[in-house]
């Protein structure tokens, strides 16, 4: 390995060849501003443009209506949809790149706004007491419903059909979003999760339903094109809380998935400060690298040094990379060339149109 640079080294994703280990982390930016909320000829360009990263992850793309928590994100259900997105893939792969879809469901994080005025589905009636970001703006967040068995198997047969629809897309494979407060995290918490059936209660029972969506998937696309994320010490956000079961819960987790032949295993150092908290972990990287046999990206707080250096100390394969992929489309050719890096521009992140999405300018463009 290039003992400068080990981000610019190539790596096998089991039968990917990544030109890199840049990874283009899921980055929401509200751009599918039509009825269909379908991705556009914008999306193909932004993701065309940033076709450099070893491997990008989509934005969170619903996988059915009832999926939905923010205005104008793409979904990955509907026809309309899968047109839009083969726009993006076929974009990606002319430029070299490969590209796998997130499957998105945020659970209790939406609002009756979205739904005809239902209530959104979760574990558990437990309010995150949280925003969701609706078409009048944010509003609060409501009880929601607890999911019967027969929406849990639902919503279950509604990820394999994403997945199913992600590869006619042309997608690389897909990630799983069990991660950052939505869905499949609140069922793994227990301030999100108080039932009492199969998918609550137990360690294994709380995670139960992931293992479930993996199997229904694999079914339908290759075992070795299946990534997903977590967040193990996510605290005080979206209302997750963490107690003494949180971390052995995803300990349970990633060792359990060594079962499986995945692409990766996407995890996120903590979002705040959890070096004082009691039951938080705040090393992720350095705690899972040992638990678990297959590829890790790393992802939170990174730039070019802190991830060469997690590569060279052994502790993940990949880094993903979030804001400084939106404000520097070229970044792994600025790492290789010690380029200035540009600053992003937070207004314009979920805001409509080309400004702040594809106008950032390649570093050739600057030299000029």
């Amino acid at each position: 390995m290039n003992t400068k640079k080990p981000l610019l080294t190539p790596y096998t994703l089991n039968d990917l060849e990544l030109k890199n280990r840049v990874v283009m982390a899921p980055l929401t930016r509200s751009r599918a501003d039509n009825p269909d909320k379908a991705p556009t000829d914008l999306h193909a360009e932004y993701y065309r443009q940033r076709a450099s990263a070893g491997l990008i992850i989509s934005e969170g793309s619903q996988i059915s209506e009832q999926a939905v928590g923010y205005i104008n994100t793409p979904g990955i259900h509907t026809p309309a949809q899968v047109k839009g997105w083969k726009k993006v893939t076929h974009a990606v792969h002319e430029e070299g790149g490969k590209i796998f879809c997130q499957l998105w469901h945020v659970g209790r994080m939406s609002h009756p706004d979205f739904h005809g005025g239902a209530l959104p589905l979760a574990p558990s009636p437990i309010n995150p007491h949280a925003k969701s970001y609706t078409p009048q703006g944010f509003k609060d967040t409501v009880t929601p419903k607890e999911m019967s068995l027969e929406e849990i198997k639902q919503t279950i047969a509604d990820f394999q059909q994403a997945g199913k629809n992600a590869m006619e897309a042309g997608f690389d494979g897909v990630e799983i979003h069990s991660s950052n407060g939505y869905l499949l995290h609140q069922f793994f918490n227990r301030t999100s999760n108080v039932r009492t059936d199969a998918y609550g209660g137990s360690i294994a029972n709380r995670a139960r339903i992931l293992f479930e969506v993996i199997d229904a998937l694999k079914a339908v696309m290759p075992e070795g094109r299946i990534g997903l994320r977590l967040n193990p010490s996510l605290h005080g956000t979206f209302g997750m809380e963490l107690d003494e079961e949180t971390i052995p819960t995803f300990d349970y987790i990633v060792k359990k998935l060594n079962d499986y032949q995945l692409a990766y295993l996407h995890l996120s150092e903590p979002f705040t400060d959890v070096s004082q908290l009691p039951h938080a972990e705040p090393h992720i990287a350095r705690r899972y690298r040992p638990l678990y046999s297959g590829t890790l990206i790393i992802n939170g707080g990174f730039d070019e040094e802190k991830g060469n250096e997690v590569i060279r100390e052994g502790n993940a394969d990949l880094v993903a990379f979030g804001k400084l992929f939106i404000s520097n489309p070229d970044l792994p050719l600025r790492f290789e060339q010690g380029a200035p890096l540009q600053a992003w521009d937070a207004k314009t992140f979920y805001s409509p149109g080309a400004e702040g999405y594809i106008d950032y300018p390649l570093l050739e463009e600057v030299e000029r």
